[in-house]
């Protein structure tokens, strides 16, 4: 048999077998845990059947035993680790939602939790203890090893979302005056170095980092040859102070897979991977949705008392924008008393300019946390929306015209014109400006801008169709 024939064999087999049926008892078809696996677990816990419970969540990937425990009401959860305690490695607690993994690491003994943070790199174990009570907090520091201890406790001495707390301290890191086969024996010998890492900063006397390599080039470079003539000397340096959100910008912008990080002097105090990133994207991305909403951070996992307060506030703002809605109706309540099609088609006029609006202010929101609204070009980007607003607003004006005129009458449809393309085009300016204007104001622009914007379409749907109904003689 030829390598050809054999590798396509085997392609083969590997086809039937990913087409043949498969006999899962614990996912299902979208790889979920089945309600029915889920039942049997919870079963056991309240049968206090200890053994039951090991056995069933032994063979799941940490990942799955993660959605576990976020599966299961929060009494259940201490005596579901209790159960797996061998089970719950790294990987599961690095997995868990933030808010179960506070809740359970509140209530693990220091002394557990403590172990787990040892077994975690800087950053994840960080992420573990960040928020929980000062109490808790130096109950478990106390239990740590000094050196793991002191990495902890300087990580969470900068601010939080910072690149201090994002960053890895375990990096592998040259002196300038080695070879590459000094550095190939450094990388053998070294049993204290990180098990996974793609680039050696290379550094100066005083650990400012002048350079990377990739360990491709290491490899296939000859040994004789100085990491200074082989190194790459251009880098992004992450400063520990920067936000992790203008973090993951730059390893978008310059496609990093790792990244420096220093200290005000600009020493090397560890890095960013691409995989850190990732993470924080995701994050970022789902913060902004939901920021937009005036719905907090939007986990369901999130206290109920932390959720009410995040959504009343806004709600509340809410109600003052509508009151004002309701105060321009008011104004024109005698012309909407003679001509009932006033109050059918209003609505109209503010749903389009509030759709208008939404789309704009997604688009804004957007472009700014992209880096690509900024100062230097926010005037072609509002003349831009402008224009695409009054297109919008044109065309849709149109439609909402003819309908009208055919059903009521000419002038209502004229008025009704005039109104839609009125306040989609203020739409499409507000939806621009309120999240340049928070952007200005260093305030979140995704906060709530929809609250903003939907007051000023409202309003000026409203005052528009109404005023122009009123000078326009429709209503004597």
């Amino acid at each position: 048999m030829t390598p050809e024939q054999l590798d396509q064999d085997t392609f083969e087999e590997a086809d039937a077998l990913d087409d043949g049926p498969v006999d899962n008892d614990v996912h299902d078809e979208d790889n979920r845990l089945r309600p029915e696996f889920v039942r049997k677990v919870r079963e056991a816990l309240r049968d206090e059947d200890m053994d039951a419970v090991y056995d069933l969540v032994e063979p799941l990937h940490p990942a799955d035993i993660a959605d576990l425990f976020e599966l299961t009401d929060e009494d259940e959860r201490l005596r579901l680790a209790g159960a797996i305690r061998d089970l719950m490695s790294v990987e599961v607690i690095a997995e868990l939602n933030d808010y179960v993994r506070e809740l359970l690491v509140e209530e693990l003994p220091p002394d557990i939790v403590a172990e787990i943070a040892e077994q975690l790199e800087t950053d994840d174990a960080v992420a573990m203890i960040e928020d929980l009570d000062d109490e808790d907090r130096e109950a478990i520091l106390a239990e740590l090893d000094p050196e793991d201890r002191a990495a902890i406790e300087t990580a969470l001495a900068y601010p939080e979302e910072s690149a201090g707390r994002l960053m890895s301290r375990e990096f592998v890191a040259a002196p300038e005056h080695m070879t590459v086969g000094d550095l190939i024996d450094f990388l053998r010998d070294n049993r204290d170095l990180p098990t996974e890492f793609w680039e050696v900063f290379i550094v100066d006397p005083r650990h400012h980092p002048v350079g990377t390599c990739e360990l491709s080039w290491v490899l296939r470079t000859p040994r004789n040859i100085q990491l200074t003539d082989v190194m790459k000397r251009d880098q992004t340096l992450i400063p520990v102070t920067m936000d992790q959100e203008e973090a993951a910008m730059r390893f978008m912008k310059y496609s990093l897979i790792s990244a420096a990080v220093v200290d005000e002097s600009g020493r090397l105090v560890g890095q960013i991977t691409a995989d850190d990133v990732a993470h924080i994207i995701q994050e970022e991305a789902a913060e902004d949705a939901m920021l937009m909403s005036g719905a907090g951070e939007g986990d369901i996992y999130e206290p109920i008392a932390d959720a009410y307060s995040a959504r009343v506030r806004w709600l509340v703002a809410n109600l003052g924008t509508a009151l004002l809605a309701s105060f321009i109706i008011s104004m024109f309540g005698a012309a909407i008393e003679k001509l009932v099609a006033l109050a059918v088609l209003m609505p109209i006029v503010a749903s389009i300019g509030g759709n208008a609006g939404t789309q704009t202010m997604a688009v804004a929101v957007r472009a700014i946390a992209m880096n690509q609204l900024t100062r230097s070009n926010t005037w072609r980007i509002v003349w831009r929306e402008m224009r695409v607003a009054l297109l919008n607003g044109v065309t849709v004006a149109l439609l909402v015209g003819v309908a009208t005129a055919a059903i009521f009458s000419p002038g209502l449809g004229i008025v009704i014109t005039l109104a839609t393309i009125t306040n989609v085009f203020t739409a499409g300016l507000a939806g621009v400006l309120v999240p340049v204007l928070f952007d200005r104001l260093d305030q979140d622009p995704a906060v709530a801008s929809s609250v903003f914007v939907t007051m000023i379409t409202d309003s000026m749907g409203f005052f528009a169709f109404l005023g122009l109904a009123v000078a326009s003689g429709l209503v004597g």
